[in-house]
C-alpha cells in the first residue's frame, strides 16, 4: 500500500469512527469539500501534513494518533 491509499483509507476509519461524513469532516476542519474530495477519492495522492493535521484538529485527535494505525505499517517504499 502506498501512502496516498493509507491517509485516505485512514481519513475514511475516522469519519466512520466518529460519526461525520466527508463534507462534514471539511466543514469542521476548515478546508474544501473538493480538497477533501479529491484525497478520499484517490484523485490526490500527496495530502500535506499541514492538511492532515487541520484534520486532526477538526477530529480533536493528536496527529501522531492520525499515524498509530496499522494502515501505515507496511507501505511501500515511495523512492526509486
Amino acid at each position: 500500500m502506498n501512502i496516498g491509499t493509507a491517509v485516505k483509507l485512514r481519513i475514511l476509519e475516522l469519519c466512520k469512527e466518529k460519526n461525520v461524513t466527508v463534507n462534514k469532516l471539511a466543514t469542521i476542519c476548515g478546508i474544501t469539500q473538493s480538497t477533501l474530495s479529491n484525497i478520499v477519492g484517490g484523485r490526490n495522492n500527496s495530502a500535506t501534513i499541514s492538511t492532515i493535521k487541520k484534520i486532526c484538529d477538526g477530529l480533536n485527535l493528536h496527529i501522531r494518533d492520525f499515524f498509530s494505525s496499522t494502515l501505515f505499517d507496511n507501505l511501500e517504499q515511495e523512492i526509486k
